[in-house]
Parts: C-alpha cells; sequence; structure tokens
C-alpha cells in the first residue's frame, strides 16, 4: 500500500505575519481543491499534518473530501527559520540553497538540516509505527522537510536537487511495506494511484 507525502501549494506571502501563520492564497486553495477531487483521496484512511497554518489548510480540504480527521503533529513543522524573519523571495532562495549545501551547519541561526531531517523522519516512522501498512495515509507538510524525508527514504545524501519544482503542492509516493519511493515529485493535481 501506498504513503504519500505532499506540500502544501501556493501561500498568501505576508512580510508582516510570521510565516508559520501564512495560509493558503487562492491559487493554493484551488489546486487544493483540484487535488481533492481526485479518487486517490478518497481511499486515504489517515491525513496526518504539520500545525503550521497552510499546511493544515491543505490537509483540511484534502481530509473534507476524504471523510476523515486531520491529525495534527508538532514535529512534521517546516525547517525553523525564525532566526532571520522573512526573507524576500531571492535572499530565500539563497539561504534554502544553503541550507542543503551545509547540511552539519547552521545558516544563520536556522534548524540545521541533518537535525530538520532527523526530526521529520522520526516523526513519520513513530506515526508508520502504529499503522496499518494495509492502509493508505497522506502526510501533509513542507518543501524542505519533505526534500530531507525523500533523501532519507532514498538513501542519499542531503541534496537541494531532490527538492520539488515549482514552489510547492507536489507529492512523493512510497511503499508503506519498505519506504522505497515510487514516484518523484509530481504536482498533486495531477498524480493518481493505480488500483489493482
Amino acid at each position: 500500500m501506498f504513503g504519500l507525502y505532499i506540500t502544501h501549494p501556493q501561500v498568501q506571502i505576508d512580510p508582516a505575519v510570521p510565516v508559520p501563520d501564512w495560509g493558503l492564497s487562492a491559487v493554493g486553495r484551488a489546486r487544493a481543491a483540484a487535488c481533492a477531487e481526485r479518487p486517490w483521496v478518497r481511499q486515504l484512511s489517515r491525513i496526518v499534518s504539520s500545525r503550521e497554518r497552510k499546511a493544515f489548510e491543505t490537509a483540511e480540504i484534502l481530509a473534507n473530501a476524504a471523510g476523515v480527521d486531520v491529525e495534527a503533529h508538532e514535529a512534521l513543522h517546516e525547517n525553523d527559520r525564525s532566526a532571520t524573519g522573512f526573507l524576500a523571495p531571492a535572499d530565500f532562495e539563497r539561504a534554502a540553497d544553503w541550507f542543503f549545501a551545509h547540511p552539519q551547519d547552521s545558516y544563520r541561526g536556522w534548524e540545521r538540516a541533518v537535525d530538520a531531517q532527523a526530526r521529520i523522519v522520526s516523526a513519520v516512522d513513530g506515526i508508520l509505527a502504529t499503522h496499518d501498512a494495509t492502509k493508505p495515509i497522506a502526510f501533509v507538510g513542507h518543501g524542505a522537510v519533505g526534500t530531507l524525508l525523500k533523501c532519507h527514504f532514498s538513501g542519499i545524501p542531503i541534496s537541494r536537487v531532490q527538492d520539488q519544482a515549482g514552489g510547492g503542492g507536489n507529492l512523493f509516493c512510497f511503499s508503506l511495506a519498505d519506504r522505497r519511493i515510487s514516484c518523484d515529485w509530481t504536482p498533486m493535481e495531477i498524480w493518481q494511484e493505480f488500483y489493482t
């Protein structure tokens, strides 16, 4: 059976609001709604989400379609970047490049990539340890920690080469039996699982 890691789609950027409190933009909501129409969403037995608003809003849209409740999990949050606060898009991209290129070090007080990876892997492993592996599950979260999880499942070093394209609203699929990745980052509204 499959598991999914889904990143929130586009957000309403507001430098005056703490990043964890940003919600989905109109485009992001439309993409999540389009994803919720996919047949595989109704197969989900559980949806576990980061508590950050943008991820939780995404999870709620999917959960309404799946007929399940969202389970919020504290440790699924994005890498902690509060030390720098809001960064303009070009500055953020440079910082993210540095974050992935220097996983053992902290970018200006950010959570280190190795620590964020250990946190997300431990959280997902803990949830899956008590999950019925015959039932599909989705984790809804963020791009950086999703990439760190993907690197771990792939058995490869931390690298931004494994990051999603397009700025959000993507997913990767993995087997619940052995955590092997069965599809790379794919836009959430066009992915589908074929059932046999």
